[in-house]
């Protein structure tokens, strides 16, 4: 079990090659959507989520809960998937250079440490299928204090964070 503190954005038109970053091929659906109950193919991993309703943490926080499956279980569920299946290519992309001030940095050295050594980065869906065309960006952080401090990066639009219609389990159950 753990804690997901994640920021979302919408984008401004991408003006650099995704190619050159490295990528997940990503399909998931949704059992149940309050609490959310996802199934999720991620190149050749399978596993189930489940994420607990906002109400159960103050924040921006969810509490989140992953079990491995095996193929053949990941199969029989997604024939039990209600509304729409996503699928979407995730890049993974370094944090922008200046997401936080050298004076917030220096203050607290194990985040320094996260944004130097890599381990706090962009993931930034695409997606493909239904909903070819949308473009959002998550970070996840490892407090809601870098959360509230964090600089968008120029390229991003607008912070969605909390916004529904943003939401993967709202969007499976959106009617094309």
């Amino acid at each position: 079990m753990g804690i997901e503190i994640e920021k979302k954005f919408i984008t401004k038109d991408i003006l650099f090659d995704l190619g050159s970053f490295p990528h997940h091929e990503i399909e998931q659906g949704y059992l149940n959507v309050h609490p959310a109950v996802r199934i999720r193919k991620e190149d050749e991993a399978y596993y189930m989520t489940y994420k607990a309703n906002k109400e159960n943490y103050s924040g921006i926080g969810k509490t989140e809960y992953n079990m491995e499956l095996d193929r053949e279980s990941y199969e029989h569920l997604k024939a039990k998937v209600d509304g729409n299946i996503i699928a979407k290519k995730r890049y993974i992309l370094p944090i922008n250079e200046d997401a936080f001030s050298k004076e917030y940095l220096d203050g607290h050295e194990s985040l320094k440490k996260a944004v130097k050594d890599g381990s706090i980065k962009i993931e930034l869906d695409v997606f493909e299928g239904v909903f070819k065309g949308r473009i959002l960006a998550e970070i996840e952080f490892p407090d809601e204090d870098a959360a509230a401090n964090y600089h968008m990066a120029d390229w991003f639009l607008e912070d969605v964070t909390g916004d529904p219609k943003y939401s993967n389990s709202q969007m499976s159950r959106e009617k094309i």
